[in-house]
């Protein structure tokens, strides 16, 4: 069996290329990969597009806002482009009204199903979400049983930055409450998906079947968060 565990979040994340398209799960800090994150702000990797449900904060948490912070992100792909307070200018907001960072406003649902998509193989899909509006603008619509339908097509990406609560040497996952938001989903929609690790990894075959969230065929490289992490 492969061995897919990496010493450090550093060696995790050391050939990841200007350019990449990387997903990052999150949900309001629920699930975020805050320890690959660091590591990649660290690295350097500039020219990113992101995707993910939101664009970062302003509460000094480290997330994908980080990255867009230190101009190593040129696109987000994501269903929130507006902080949820107007007085609260994120940095996203910052460089988006500079000129600096493109934004691509894709509705939650349909992020979802975008990403889920590109998991499973399917070529694209057919959702109401969006039609009437300007995310429908140049776009096929068709008509389904009388009501009108947006054609969207599958969001994969290079990297998966993912945060689980438990795995195995095999890459088998468990994700612990809300944070199986985005983060199965994206797991498997990438080339290359690292994930951080809450517990220690346990031996393969320790984990019950029944209770894995994402098969390891799907994950390439895991990091063990270190006890006393700041990010733990």
């Amino acid at each position: 069996m492969r061995n897919k565990r990496y010493a450090s979040f550093a060696a995790a994340v050391a050939d990841i290329p200007d350019g990449a398209t990387i997903m990052f799960a999150d949900f309001g800090g629920i699930g975020a990969p805050q320890n690959l994150i660091a590591a990649l702000h660290r690295q350097g990797a500039k020219n990113l597009t992101g995707i993910s449900n939101e664009h970062g904060g302003t509460d000094g948490r480290v997330d994908v806002g980080t990255l867009i912070e230190a101009g190593q992100v040129r696109k987000m792909i994501c269903s929130i482009t507006a902080p949820t307070h107007p007085s609260r200018v994120t940095p996203f907001v910052r460089r988006y009204n500079a000129g600096e960072i493109d934004g691509e406003l894709v509705p939650q649902g349909t992020l979802a199903e975008r990403i889920r998509a590109a998991a499973a193989g399917i070529g694209g899909f057919y959702t109401p979400t969006g039609v009437g509006t300007e995310i429908a603008a140049g776009r096929e619509c068709r008509e389904i049983d009388g009501r009108a339908y947006l054609l969207e097509f599958p969001l994969p990406a290079d990297y998966a930055f993912i945060r689980a609560w438990q795995a195995d040497a095999g890459g088998n996952l468990r994700f612990r409450l809300a944070q199986r938001n985005f983060n199965p989903i994206m797991a498997m929609a990438a080339t290359t998906t690292l994930v951080e690790v809450e517990n220690p990894v346990v031996a393969a075959g320790e984990l019950d079947p029944d209770q894995i969230h994402v098969p390891g065929v799907y994950v390439d490289r895991i990091v063990e968060i270190p006890p006393g992490s700041l990010f733990l």
